[in-house]
């Protein structure tokens, strides 16, 4: 249960648009924004910031959310996981897929660009960071500079929405709940505080 009451969608008109947007790419609106709601100009910042980290071209979309869920399982935040693994059931990765982030290192549903970009996250996500000069050495192997500062910035704004959320204890959403009961429980996930 939330720890700071969300704004109801109904007092917040000029949103309208951010809500139509997050309609469209996730199929609903994350409760994330109805509490970053109580900070002026904070939902609409955060939307910018999360189009440019996540949605770039620079890497497919598909791997930023994959990337996302290693670094949010990393940091610990249920709520990002399951919202990631829904965003990349949408985006068309198998539930097999999904269910195997956990073993990437060893499962032979990634190929080794991905376990690059995946370790990564993993090292991003740990606190204090644990990312090192041999992450980028391998990346590199695959990436650009540009592709791999896209993956630091999927890896940065899920770094503070895991805060958020676990800080909050943000309440989970219907649809991502029931991807990550259905692909992610088999690994050891469960809502916790996000129930």
């Amino acid at each position: 249960m939330s720890r700071i009451d969300p704004v109801p969608r109904e007092d917040l008109p000029d949103l309208a648009p951010v809500f139509g947007a997050y309609e469209q790419i996730m199929g609903f609106v994350p409760n994330t924004v109805f509490t970053m709601a109580r900070v002026p100009g904070l939902v609409e910042g955060y939307a910018g910031l999360a189009l440019a980290a996540a949605m770039n071209g620079l890497i497919p979309e598909s791997l930023a959310q994959m990337i996302a869920n290693v670094t949010s399982a990393a940091g610990g935040c249920r709520y990002c996981q399951a919202h990631t693994a829904a965003h990349a059931a949408k985006l068309g990765v198998e539930d097999d897929k999904l269910a195997a982030l956990w073993s990437f290192e060893t499962s032979g549903h990634f190929d080794d660009a991905e376990r690059a970009a995946l370790r990564f996250a993993l090292h991003a996500g740990q606190s204090p960071n644990a990312v090192t000069d041999e992450d980028f050495a391998e990346c590199r192997r695959f990436y650009s500079d540009e592709q791999i500062t896209a993956i630091v910035a999927v890896c940065a704004l899920f770094g503070f929405l895991n805060r958020w959320n676990d800080t909050i204890g943000t309440t989970l959403e219907e649809t991502p709940r029931a991807v990550a009961e259905q692909v992610l429980a088999s690994q050891g996930w469960t809502a916790g505080q996000h129930a």
